[in-house]
């Protein structure tokens, strides 16, 4: 099978192939079942965050938060589903829409999406190490409670983050195939644990009706206060319900890119809409809230014991490790994925433009390590990654939807396999301006959850003008082309 470079790409000579991999290109060995276990990792951001949600607003109040992401989720991979089959050739996901159909109104819109997409895939890394750091210390090492704290904060559950960080970049350096095969181990494995938080909990003998609290009017103190809570908690659950987009990203590996990747997105957003729809009232049932405000994480293995006793739930918190591990996988992948993709399109430095000689973009992966080592170090608990890493992602959302309106406007002619009815863009657009709302309340109003405050807002905000800022050295700098706020002139990213 041959695959023809991007246009204006540097031919190579075969001698020079061998040494010179920036000429190679992403390989179509892909199917639609690929692409929809890597979206199993979203069940698994589910479990990562949902007691920090329930121990705050109530089992009701999380099933109600949870649900409507995720509704809007579906929602929003039925509209990516136009885009992605148009630009079937090029890596980058939701973020090049963003590009392609903002770079004539304000060209620093794709390289804020693509860099506020990498961010929020790129710390599931982060995420899913520490949660599952988390589990493994309450399971097996419960004693092991050391921790350092000066300029960067150590534990055992860090310590197992990082192990776990630089295991799935050698994985994925590998290559498709081993990519591909972790996804179907560990996917496999989540469905274990599922069952044992969707439905098992419905028949335990202490599930009651009355630990369904609604506490969302209760920990804001007011109607208002309820409204601004629930914006909070969406802006930062955000990633962990949009995340099944991740479909869209290896559009350019799917061997049937129309087909591959509309089964791809329709079929994991309507099963992860079954999974949050069920898990927080079964969990919500069988646990109180008071419990799960107590160990957002341990609630976990104290459940399993009940359910199973002591050894079976050593065997299942180990495949829910592996769950997470699909989590991190998807994350390494889709990450590198994207910066690959932006250096490709002119949207940061040159040296991201890289795949090695097993088709991997290597380079973004050592960017996905470092970055990662550094938050598990520094920043202080999970829900503060969220907080910095949402505002980018959800940021990424609002311009890729309202593209997909832009682009039906300035190019209505152009070939689209996937061609939606009218009232889908009315959806877009309203989900554009929704998800914008999100992110300024959400952003501005960390402090209600008790997680977060001015430095993650600060962090989010200097995270996107970094962006920015490799946009312009790649532009000015290694291009040599003059900066404008309007990029009219620019080449197309799609022949």
């Amino acid at each position: 099978m041959t695959i023809s470079d991007p246009p204006g790409a540097a031919t190579a000579t075969p001698e020079v192939a061998v040494v010179n991999v920036d000429d190679q290109t992403l390989l179509k060995s892909m199917r639609w079942y690929d692409g929809f276990f890597m979206a199993l990792s979203n069940p698994g951001f589910l479990i990562a965050n949902l007691g920090y949600t329930t121990g705050q607003v109530g089992a009701l109040g999380a099933f109600a938060l949870w649900l409507a992401m995720m509704v809007i989720a579906v929602l929003q991979n039925k509209i990516y589903t136009e885009p992605a089959t148009m630009f079937p050739e090029h890596s980058g996901g939701i973020a090049m829409y963003a590009f392609e159909g903002w770079r004539s109104r304000f060209s620093l819109a794709g390289p804020i999406s693509a860099i506020g997409y990498w961010a929020g895939w790129s710390s599931a890394l982060t995420i899913f190490g520490l949660t599952t750091g988390g589990l493994v210390q309450a399971e097996w090492f419960p004693d092991q409670t050391w921790h350092f704290s000066h300029i960067v904060q150590l534990d055992l559950p860090r310590v197992i983050a990082v192990g776990l960080v630089v295991a799935l970049w050698i994985v994925n350096s590998m290559g498709a195939e081993p990519m591909k095969l972790m996804g179907y181990l560990t996917g496999t494995l989540l469905f274990v644990p599922l069952v044992l938080f969707m439905v098992v909990p419905f028949f335990l003998t202490d599930f009651s009706s009355a630990n369904l609290s609604w506490g969302l009017v209760g920990a804001a103190g007011s109607t208002w206060g309820a409204v601004q809570l629930a914006l909070v908690w969406l802006y930062l659950i955000g990633w962990s319900a949009y995340g099944i987009e991740v479909c869209a990203v290896f559009a350019p590996e799917y061997r049937d890119t129309k087909e591959d990747t509309r089964k791809a997105l329709g079929r994991s957003a309507m099963f992860c809409l079954g999974v949050y729809a069920i898990m927080p009232v079964a969990l919500g049932g069988a646990v109180s809230q008071q419990s799960i405000a107590k160990a957002p994480l341990g609630f976990y293995t104290d459940l399993l014991h009940r359910e199973l006793g002591n050894t079976l739930s050593d065997v299942v918190v180990i495949f829910m490790v592996g769950s997470f591990l699909l989590g991190m996988n998807a994350a390494s992948a889709g990450g590198s994925r994207t910066l690959y993709g932006m250096a490709r399109r002119g949207m940061t430095i040159k040296w991201l433009d890289h795949i090695n000689k097993r088709n991997v973009p290597n380079r973004g992966m050592y960017v996905n390590v470092a970055i990662n080592i550094a938050a598990i170090l520094l920043l202080p608990s999970i829900v503060a990654v969220l907080a910095v890493s949402n505002m980018g992602y959800l940021v990424c959302h609002v311009f890729a939807l309202s593209a997909v309106v832009l682009l039906r406007k300035d190019q209505p002619d152009m070939d689209r396999p996937v061609r939606l009815s009218n009232p889908w863009l009315w959806t877009a657009g309203l989900l554009a301006a929704f998800n914008l709302l999100i992110v300024i309340v959400g952003s501005t109003s960390f402090s209600k959850t008790g997680y977060g405050g001015p430095g993650e807002f600060v962090a989010g905000l200097a995270l996107l003008l970094t962006g920015c800022a490799f946009y312009l050295y790649r532009r000015v700098v290694q291009d040599k082309r003059r900066f404008t706020w309007r990029d009219h002139n620019a080449p197309a990213l799609f022949p």
